[in-house]
């Protein structure tokens, strides 16, 4: 394995799995504003220890935003509430509607930030080695990996083939006609190139002898410390005993 930059990046793939659930149930169950602040907060100085504050901000805020600007719009517009702060045509801007969109929004920001930085210090091949080192089907950790290295791979390859397309004399850029002419000539060789992708996989898997039945004898483990195992289980047990009081009322 390669040298890791930070004692973030070098903690076990379980650790940083933990984390990150925590983080966006923790967020989703606390509500208000304290509680997802206080993770958006202790995520951010976690990324800071890994170097990677920068690009957890902007992938945070580039992934939300979508979301972020219909919940604005659904929530400010068509929430119900007594105080009306100003009106468009027909739909009035509530001041209740504002807090409920204020707070979806930390909500969102808090689990793309918590999911995000185990993605940028979390090592695919490292994660699918210590889940079956622990008796995860193999089957299962591949599927996790796939899913998380599913985006980025998409991402990548669709840049690639929009520099070829655009070097093909392809007009991708200007107006949005442009564009969305644009877009069937990326998207088609995407989906096609996705499909002849799976299917090389598969054989090399097979030919790998990865559907043999039995468990597999690794020459690799994460380390895994005491600490580290302890810290997962008091994370855990505050999420239960967190939603639990929520389920209760408290």
């Amino acid at each position: 394995m390669p040298a890791t930059p930070s004692p973030y990046h070098r903690l076990n793939p379980l650790t940083k799995v933990v984390i990150a659930t925590v983080g966006s149930i923790g967020a989703f169950a606390l509500g208000g504003y304290a509680g997802p602040l206080a993770i958006i907060a202790v995520t951010l100085g976690l990324a800071t220890v890994a170097g990677v504050v920068r690009r957890l901000t902007r992938a945070s805020v580039l992934l939300s935003l979508p979301i972020v600007i219909s919940v604005i719009l659904v929530s400010v517009f068509t929430r119900a509430g007594t105080t009306v702060l100003f009106v468009i045509g027909p739909f009035d801007a509530t001041l209740e509607g504002v807090d409920f969109a204020a707070q979806t929004v930390i909500r969102l920001f808090a689990i793309s930030t918590s999911i995000g930085l185990f993605v940028l210090t979390t090592d695919p091949r490292a994660l699918v080695l210590d889940l079956e080192r622990r008796g995860v089907s193999p089957r299962f950790a591949f599927v996790a990996v796939a899913t998380i290295e599913a985006v980025p791979t998409l991402v990548e390859r669709a840049a690639t083939i929009g520099e070829s397309q655009r070097a093909r004399g392809l007009d991708t850029e200007g107006s949005l006609r442009a564009r969305l002419r644009g877009l069937l000539p990326i998207v088609g060789p995407v989906i096609i190139t996705s499909l002849t992708d799976v299917e090389e996989r598969s054989l090399a898997l097979e030919s790998r002898a990865f559907s043999r039945p039995g468990r597999r004898h690794l020459l690799w483990a994460m380390p895994d410390s005491a600490p580290e195992r302890v810290l997962r289980w008091l994370l855990l047990a505050a999420l239960v005993a967190l939603i639990a009081a929520r389920i209760a009322g408290v």
